[in-house]
Formats: structure tokens, C-alpha cells, sequence
């Protein structure tokens, strides 16, 4: 099918760009094309750089690939491990036929000036910001069938037997995922302050005090939502054909996941602030709401937390946004970056801050 992408690529930024001559080099021997005809970057993402590259065919078409590498300037410890995300979807793809197909990686630094990886791009729908205009008025149903084939797929995903899956139960620590996390967490806040950086004292004295026990060893996405699922079949049938992004996927708590996913999951009826920072269709008519969701994974699961488990779940997920966002604003305040998109993460920081708050104080 033809691909829909509402926040489709363009020109390569810059400070982004990279050796292509190299690039074709290196993709000749692994795809059988030894021309680029076209390079694009995806503005979506704020973690990875996410290009297009086009290979032409002799029959005038393309063959169509994604590469992945990690920014400049100053990264957290163990994150951007492009060698890690290519072998995590490698491994997983014989049990889980939601990833996309790996090329290959490269080590090597001095070929493009980082490390990265080349996947096959996969055809398909990829939700933005609002539902396709290409799709017109979508009813109340279809929306609520998206949200379910969305969490088909995430339970499925937490109910591969990681233990029989070569490359993916060496991901696992063990026990003490939560407190591992939340230790982790707290120390990248530390280590990205900047001098507009709020308090979080309080936010991370309760979030301490009332971290669960794990609930299970899963293999965990840590970033589901829709911008990072490619759909197939169109506004009257969708199906998921493919997660990406799979950055910060490892082996943990599942309701960590969900919590993750929750931070992200604006609804109809949030304040006009948390709208603009939107990056998934949930407002719309027919979309679960953020307890419906958790309503639903519980039953397909199985797993009953307690109504003070999800509220850590859910503020924990604000908070590792908010720290998500504060890391990309230090790049962007030290001037490691000069890309005007993350210019607004300062003010997001902030809010997530003070939602966190108002989620505690509400309880």
C-alpha cells in the first residue's frame, strides 16, 4: 500500500548530514543497489536521527531504507546504542512479526562519524499529531478499533517467552526493575539540569516511597504509541504491521510499559496546555480514554494493580518524559543542537512537572 505520513521527511538538517558516497558504499554489498538517489531526515523524532535513503532500481522504481544513527553533542550513558536496537529487533523478529527487517550495523564510527543501522522501511500509515486527512471522518468506532489493534499488539509483544529468544534474555537484570529505573531516571535529571530546571524534590520523594514491586520480567517497548506504529489497511480495517523505535526496549515491568504509554495518551477532555504537546490522534471522537486503556490491559492480561500502583505508574511515566525532554533542552540550551523544534522543551519540562503534581494532589 502507498505510505501515509503526516510528518513525512524532508531535507536533510546541517548539522545532520553525513557521508552518502560512504553510505552507498557500504549499503552496496548488503542491498545489491550501489547508487543513493535521494536522502531525507523525519523531523518526528527527538532522540535518534531517522533518515530516508533511496536506492533506484532498474525498473525506475526504489528500494526504500531507514537509517538510524545518534546524535551529536553530549548523550546519557548507555543511550543511542544503535548495535543494541538493531540486535534487540533481529532477535525478536522470528517470535514478533511487528518489527521491521535489519540490513545491518555498523560499529565503526569513522564511516558515517557514528555508529548506526539500516533497516527496510516498511510501507504503511504512521499516525501523527491528528488522524490522516486522507482518511476523511472517521467514525467513533474505527477510533476505538485503532486502540484495540494497538494493544493487541503490546500484548502481544509482553507475552513473548523472552527466556527461548536468543540476544533477548540477556537484556534482563533481574528483580528490581522499578527501583533500577527510578534510581536511573533520577540520576539523568541530575545530569541534564539546566538553570530553569524546576525542583522535583517533592515529585521524587513520593515517587520513592511509593515504587512497586515488580510485577513480572517482560520484554518492554518503553516508548509505545502510535507515531511509532505502522499501520496497514486503512481507516476501515486498520492493522499494526509494525513497531519502531525500539531505542529504549529492554526486559522489565510490564506496567512500567503501560505507564510509559499513558504519559503520552492525551485525551478529549485534558487541559489546553497538555493539547499542544500532543503527538498521537487520542483527542478524537471514539479513542479509549487513559482508564479505559488500563481497564483493557488488565483484562487481557490478567494483572490487577492497585489504585496506588497505577498512580505511580502513570507519574512515573511523566516524569521519565519529562526527563526525556530535559536531556534534548540541555543539548539545545548548550548549544549542541540548533534544531528550532525542541526550542519549546523548556516550557514542556515545566508542565509535566506541575501535572505530576496535580495527578498526586488529586488522588
Amino acid at each position: 500500500m502507498s505510505t501515509v505520513d503526516e510528518n513525512p521527511a524532508g531535507r536533510v538538517r546541517d548539522e545532520d548530514a553525513f557521508d552518502v558516497a560512504a553510505l552507498a558504499a557500504w549499503l552496496a554489498p548488503r542491498t545489491g543497489f550501489d547508487e543513493i538517489s535521494e536522502v531525507r531526515q523525519f523531523r518526528g523524532g527527538a532522540s535518534n536521527l531517522t533518515y530516508l535513503v533511496r536506492q533506484p532500481r532498474p525498473d525506475h522504481t526504489s528500494y526504500d531504507v531507514i537509517l538510524r544513527r545518534p546524535p551529536g553533542g553530549r548523550k546519557a550513558a548507555g543511550a543511542h546504542d544503535m548495535g543494541r536496537e538493531h540486535d534487540l529487533q533481529a532477535a525478536l523478529a522470528p517470535v514478533f512479526d511487528h518489527v521491521p527487517v535489519m540490513i545491518g550495523h555498523e560499529g565503526d564510527e569513522s564511516v558515517l562519524g557514528s555508529e548506526f543501522y539500516v533497516m527496510e522501511r516498511v510501507p504503511g500509515t504512521i499516525l501523527r499529531q491528528d488522524l490522516p486527512a486522507s482518511w476523511g471522518q472517521v467514525a467513533p468506532a474505527t477510533a476505538g478499533l485503532l486502540c484495540e489493534r494497538a494493544l493487541e499488539v503490546l500484548v502481544e509483544l509482553h507475552a513473548v517467552d523472552v527466556a527461548a529468544v536468543p540476544g533477548l534474555a540477556a537484556l534482563g537484570r533481574g528483580d528490581g526493575y522499578v527501583a533500577r529505573q527510578v534510581r536511573g531516571w533520577t540520576s539523568r535529571l541530575d545530569g541534564s539540569r539546566t538553570d530553569d530546571t524546576g525542583d522535583w524534590s517533592d515529585v521524587l520523594a513520593w515517587i520513592t516511597e511509593h515504587q512497586p514491586a515488580d510485577v513480572g520480567q517482560v520484554l518492554i517497548h518503553n516508548d509505545y504509541r502510535f507515531d511509532n506504529l505502522v499501520l496497514d489497511g486503512g481507516p476501515g480495517d486498520p492493522r499494526v504491521r509494525a513497531v519502531l523505535d525500539w531505542e529504549l526496549a529492554t526486559v522489565g515491568d510490564p506496567l512500567m510499559d503501560l505507564g510509559s504509554t499513558l504519559a503520552y495518551w492525551v485525551q478529549a477532555d485534558d487541559d489546553e496546555t497538555f493539547q499542544l504537546f500532543r503527538r498521537q490522534p487520542t483527542h478524537v471522537r471514539g479513542m479509549w480514554t487513559r482508564a479505559e486503556l488500563v481497564e483493557r490491559y488488565c483484562e487481557r492480561t490478567g494483572r490487577t494493580p492497585s489504585t496506588d500502583d497505577l498512580a505511580f505508574y502513570e507519574v512515573f511515566g511523566l516524569f521519565r518524559l519529562a526527563v526525556i525532554a530535559q536531556q534534548i533542552w540541555y543539548r539545545y540550551v548548550d548549544g549542541q543542537t540548533t534544531n528550532e523544534a525542541y526550542a519549546p522543551l523548556g516550557q514542556v519540562v515545566a508542565y509535566l512537572e506541575q501535572r505530576c503534581r496535580r495527578l498526586l494532589d488529586g488522588r
